[in-house]
């Protein structure tokens, strides 16, 4: 909702402070509390008809909670045109000075259809700052997938003479775990370790486990995971998927019946993520019957309505073990309309078994959520391979041609992480990388090359 053009907005603020619109002994409610009750009750629409009525009839009320109140609102909701307004607000009512609201800015363009340029410059341009508005920046690049600048940003923070609190290492804890950057994440829990304070955070704890398991190293997870005395649900969830992701699926299994009840341990109630954490391990070792059993005991003994995940899960399940037909009547049975990434599980398996009518099927299903995706013609490619359909084999390989966007790998060295595609002449250090190849495929026995195809 757009609740006025910013010309008009303008002219009517005057640069000295604001005061509230009732006077003390009122009983109606002073408008920022009313925002601040909007804030609460997520009411964006109401927080938005309140500020769009002071500013109409009572410019002199907005102060700077108002600001405050009315962008936490809008944060749910964004949209670039509020922003720009709210910013402009800032900057007429002198209030630049004031790092809560700058925050807030951030928080809102990076929540903006991922505006990280608007959220970066807002932060440029702050005339202090502090570890919440660098926590706000790097929880930015996270939440919008980039968490290779994310951790560039947190070293930044660190160079700036800052020390960062728990909220900042649990985001930075994320961005390792999404890169897979092990060396960042051990020195941060080494951090960790040596403050007293953070030694004793759960939180941060949890968020270790889930980094050293997204990491690969689930034997350091195991040992973090048992030194915790006090653990909660997520503490448990997080080594149950942890096991689930590397193949170890009797070990979730266990320790999902040592968590919800046993001699040695209090019984713990286990949450809707904890099952996609077990029916993942059911999923990855092909155990059909186990997965039904548990999806069955999700709700008959925890009263836990499965989500879109956990029908995922199931059909993952069911096209692992190679139940393709019955994983296609699961999903027409669902009582929940299947998303893309359900019937891409399902053209998937029909790969590997070569069903072409199945998979046609599942392929149009996928065109009408528009999202196809070139790896969708690969496997459409792939099982008229199999069956010997060359002519549309060689349609979906066309198909293919100019759509497909290369796939990118990432290495850490020390405290950097790397990105590279085939054939990468964009990286600062592609010539000193490209003379180490040569040498390497130089000294390599039984193997003769040519290297034009390195020269840049």
């Amino acid at each position: 909702m757009r609740f006025l053009k910013s010309s008009s907005l303008i002219s009517k603020f005057p640069l000295t402070k604001p005061s509230q619109i009732h006077s003390h002994g009122s009983t109606k409610p002073r408008p920022n509390e009313l925002l601040k009750q909007y804030v609460k009750l997520k009411a964006t629409s109401k927080a938005l008809l309140l500020f769009r009525d002071l500013i109409r009839k009572s410019p002199s009320s907005v102060d700077s909670y108002s600001l405050l109140y009315i962008i936490n609102a809008c944060t749910r909701h964004p949209s670039r045109h509020e922003g720009q307004l709210f910013q402009t607000l800032v900057i007429k009512l002198g209030y630049e000075s004031i790092i809560f609201i700058q925050t807030s800015l951030v928080n809102y363009y990076s929540a903006a259809a991922a505006n990280l340029p608007d959220a970066h410059q807002v932060f440029d341009e702050m005339p202090t700052r502090n570890v919440f508005c660098w926590t706000a920046l790097i929880s930015a690049y996270v939440h919008n997938q980039k968490p290779n600048a994310a951790l560039k940003l947190f070293r930044n923070m660190q160079m700036d003479n800052l020390d960062p609190d728990h909220v900042t290492l649990t985001v930075a804890l994320s961005a390792c775990a999404d890169l897979g950057a092990l060396d960042m994440g051990k020195w941060i829990h080494n951090v960790i370790r040596r403050n007293k304070k953070m030694n004793k955070d759960l939180s941060l704890y949890n968020s270790l486990l889930n980094m050293y398991t997204k990491c690969g190293d689930i034997e350091t997870a195991k040992v973090l995971f048992d030194n915790i005395k006090e653990k909660n649900v997520t503490t448990w969830t997080c080594m149950i998927t942890g096991y689930a992701i590397h193949g170890r699926a009797q070990d979730a299994l266990a320790l999902f019946t040592t968590m919800t009840g046993s001699k040695s341990h209090a019984r713990v109630v286990p949450n809707d993520v904890t099952f996609i954490g077990v029916l993942m391990a059911c999923s990855h070792a092909a155990m059909v019957d186990e997965g039904k059993r548990y999806f069955n005991s999700m709700m008959q003994d925890y009263g836990l309505r499965p989500r879109l995940s956990h029908f995922g899960c199931m059909v993952d399940l069911l096209c692992r073990a190679g139940c393709v037909q019955e994983a296609k009547d699961f999903i027409l049975n669902m009582p929940v309309k299947p998303n893309a990434v359900i019937w891409r599980t399902l053209l998937g398996a029909c790969s590997v078994c070569g069903d072409v009518e199945l998979a046609e099927e599942a392929r149009v299903r996928l065109v009408e959520f528009e999202e196809s995706l070139a790896g969708d013609d690969v496997i459409m490619g792939n099982v008229y391979a199999s069956r010997g359909v060359w002519d549309k084999k060689e349609m979906m390989r066309n198909r293919v041609k100019g759509r497909r966007v290369p796939g990118c790998s990432a290495i850490e060295v020390g405290s950097e992480i790397s990105e590279f595609v085939a054939a990468d002449c964009d990286h600062p250090l592609t010539g000193k990388i490209y003379e180490v190849v040569k040498s390497l495929m130089g000294n390599m026995r039984g193997y003769v090359c040519s290297f034009d195809s390195f020269e840049s």
